[in-house]
């Protein structure tokens, strides 16, 4: 198996819940009874000026009982689901298809679109667009364009004074219309857009902390090791002293003596490798530890050369020593990233400079590959978009599938996990197409955020 193979083998595979289009449409019951209770009481205080306090004429009957059929279903729905009700994508266009449809009806014994709450249209189409998945929100404005363009044809007049009917002309209808749907289209297209990356980016920031989180209990699990390096080495050397006098006390013909020495010789190699536990300068697993630039780029690439893929790390001094970086998660995994698919898509050669001077320090990761494709350019480190063969940057109409954090990683998040993590310690990431070919992605630190006498300050989990 190839070493970055092995690696990836070896990372624990943490699963959570990304927010697919079915998940995103689950909305609280309440949240919709509530909007509904709040168009009723408005519905009836129009209604009820307009026919008492105006003296309009108009059909009360049947506008009465069009409020009183949302009513019904608000205390039916309360009476059958419980207050935290969550809502599916198909039970929530249902409802909010019951909205449109009602007031439709409403509007059609009050002028139709003439009458100028018909803007009311836009409302439930909106709250699908920002709830709802792609599918249904299309539903749900078909179902609102097929109802304005009915009650603009086909309608009660509007309640005027009696004796003096108001006749809009047909062009200003038609100009109602018009708006009335261009404004559907236009806000429920904008407010899905903002959800959707909202979404997509909640995902992305999610996993991330999941990674993070990953990073950190490794680094744990190293603390952990010192710890216990600490701890074992007197009885150990207990062990060890014991063992040697036993063998002091044997005679050289004894058959116990190979087994005394054995043992004696196994508790030193014990006590050798929690020596080298117990240092984290050298056996590198505690959080704190630090290494020389180059080193930290040597040692995460280590998981990621194969025989097909040739790993170069060098160094461009501008002047003073090589600095020692802290190895802190979000540094290794950050890189680590950005070097896993720099040597998935490269030809044969990745190449790792490591620079700095008296004002930053900073890290170029170039492959010999195709580069990132144009179709993603401008969009690189936004969550899900990915040229990785075999996948695809996903659509508005996904957030993405459910699965394991690599299998995000593969889907278009390592990049966005590594980008954010890296600015986390400081870092600013950018990422280009060399005119040589390939794909260039360079991150840069002031002198002493990363280098300095105390760990990055960064982001808590």
């Amino acid at each position: 198996m190839a070493a970055k193979e092995r690696a990836k083998a070896g990372k624990p595979r943490l699963y959570y819940p990304s927010p697919t289009g079915a998940e995103r449409g689950r909305v609280r019951l309440r949240t919709l009874s509530n909007l509904r209770w709040l168009a009723i009481a408005g519905q009836s205080v129009a209604l009820f000026l307009v026919y008492f306090a105006l003296g309009y004429p108009l059909p009360l009957t049947y506008c009465v009982a069009a409020i009183a059929a949302s009513a019904i279903l608000n205390v039916v729905l309360a009476l059958r689901y419980p207050a935290s009700h969550r809502l599916a994508n198909r039970e929530a266009s249902y409802y909010l298809a019951f909205d449109v449809v009602q007031l439709a009806a409403l509007l059609y014994f009050t002028g139709g679109i003439s009458n100028p709450f018909s803007l009311m249209f836009v409302a439930p189409v909106v709250i699908a667009a920002a709830t709802l998945n792609l599918g249904n929100t299309v539903a749900l404005a078909f179902i609102a364009f097929v109802s304005v363009s009915i009650i603009g044809v086909v309608h009660q007049p509007l309640p005027w004074p009696p004796g003096e009917p108001l006749m809009l002309p047909q062009l200003y209808q038609a100009g109602i219309w018009a708006a009335l749907i261009i404004g559907i289209g236009f806000t429920s297209v904008y407010a899905w857009r903002i959800a959707s990356e909202s979404t997509r980016m909640s995902a992305g920031l999610a996993a991330t902390q999941l990674a993070l989180s990953r990073e950190h209990r490794m680094a744990s699990i190293g603390a952990l090791a010192t710890a216990a390096a600490h701890e074992l080495g007197t009885p150990l050397g207990t062990i060890a002293v014991v063992a040697r006098e036993l063998e002091r006390g044997m005679k050289e013909n004894s058959p116990e003596i190979e087994d005394v020495r054995l043992l004696r010789a196994q508790a030193e190699r014990c006590r050798a490798i929690i020596a080298r536990l117990a240092n984290p300068e050298e056996g590198l697993l505690g959080n704190t530890a630090r290494l020389p630039l180059g080193a930290l780029l040597d040692d995460i690439a280590v998981s990621y050369r194969d025989d097909a893929t040739k790993i170069v790390v060098s160094a461009q001094q501008s002047g003073g020593t090589q600095p020692q970086v802290w190895r802190v998660p979000e540094l290794l995994h950050g890189l680590g990233n950005i070097i896993e698919n720099a040597a998935d898509f490269a030809s044969s050669k990745v190449a790792i400079t490591a620079g700095w001077d008296a004002t930053q320090l900073s890290v170029v990761i170039e492959d010999d590959g195709p580069g990132f494709a144009p179709e993603i350019y401008e969009r690189i480190g936004e969550p899900y978009v990915t040229s990785r063969p075999g996948h695809h940057a996903l659509g508005e109409t996904e957030m993405g599938p459910r699965g394991s954090l690599d299998e995000h990683e593969g889907m278009g998040l390592g990049f966005f996990i590594a980008k954010v993590l890296l600015e986390q310690t400081g870092g600013v990431v950018k990422a280009a197409n060399p005119p040589g070919g390939g794909a260039r992605v360079s991150i840069a630190w002031a002198r002493g955020v990363i280098d300095g006498d105390a760990p990055p300050a960064t982001a808590p989990e």
